[in-house]
């Protein structure tokens, strides 16, 4: 399908109620460009008709979905907004109608168009498994997880279970707060790829601060989970910090905690 009408993806649509598009009583919002503002290679449609869906995060797709912004807020950053809100795809997959039209921005018609579109990805896997994300690299990682991880106040910990192909089996979330030894137990990380019977995993956790920069906690953890997984005979592929930015660190690329 070629893709010609580029400037439809906006975001001026006028605000969902009084308040909206004001981050405080009164406070203007931080300016934010509109989608048509932005250069072409970074718009969503564009990416995707150039690279293809695999190649986008989860709030660029929604974006596509949801085509226009409110004011001070374009449709990227709300979406990101959403993720965030709902704590990822999973959590807005199991939203209902009334949560959707409670959120600022979001019509009937565009949560009617969010929810179709969830429902319809759940019935193509349910037929087709073999259609799962695949995981070839970080950045398919990152492009999965980070415009849900990223704006996240406090640290969480999630797990993707693979396959043998290493396609996402889920996404599941340890834990929440800040993640370091005391916590982070490799029993209860490896739990559900133990009872889901999964051959690997990949560990992901956010960094609030923004920077992605490994801290020794986190290099600590990832030498501990590597030894677990080699008693279960799991193993754990790579340890991803997510930061702001787009930024992602991968401790496997940079060899901390991988013998």
């Amino acid at each position: 399908m070629v893709l010609t009408q580029s400037v439809e993806l906006e975001d001026s649509a006028p605000p969902a109620g009084p308040d909206a598009g004001l981050t405080g009583a009164g406070t203007p919002p931080p300016y934010q460009p509109k989608l048509r503002d932005m250069p072409q290679g970074e718009r969503p449609r564009e990416r995707l008709r150039d690279y293809g869906p695999r190649y986008l995060s989860n709030a660029e797709l929604i974006a596509i979905l949801l085509r226009t912004g409110i004011k001070g807020e374009n449709v990227l950053a709300m979406s990101t907004r959403l993720l965030s809100r709902f704590n990822g795809l999973d959590g807005l997959g199991r939203s209902s109608f009334a949560e959707l039209c409670a959120e600022r921005g979001l019509s009937e018609a565009k949560a009617c168009q969010l929810m179709a579109a969830l429902e319809l990805g759940r019935r193509l896997i349910s037929l087709a498994p073999e259609d799962r994300a695949v995981i070839n690299s970080p950045q398919d990682v990152a492009n999965l997880l980070q415009a849900e991880m990223a704006p996240l106040e406090q640290e969480h910990l999630k797990v993707l279970l693979l396959n043998t192909k290493n396609q996402v089996l889920s996404v599941q979330e340890i834990y929440v707060g800040n993640v370091n030894s005391s916590v982070a137990r490799p029993a209860e990380i490896f739990r559900p790829a133990v009872r889901d019977n999964a051959p690997s995993i990949i560990v992901v956790h956010n960094h609030p601060s923004g920077d992605p920069t490994p801290s020794p906690e986190d290099v600590n953890i990832t030498r501990d989970l590597v030894a677990a997984g080699k008693l279960l005979s799991i193993d754990l592929l790579d340890h991803i910090v997510i930061g702001s930015g787009g930024r992602y660190v991968s401790l496997n690329e940079r060899r901390l905690g991988f013998a």
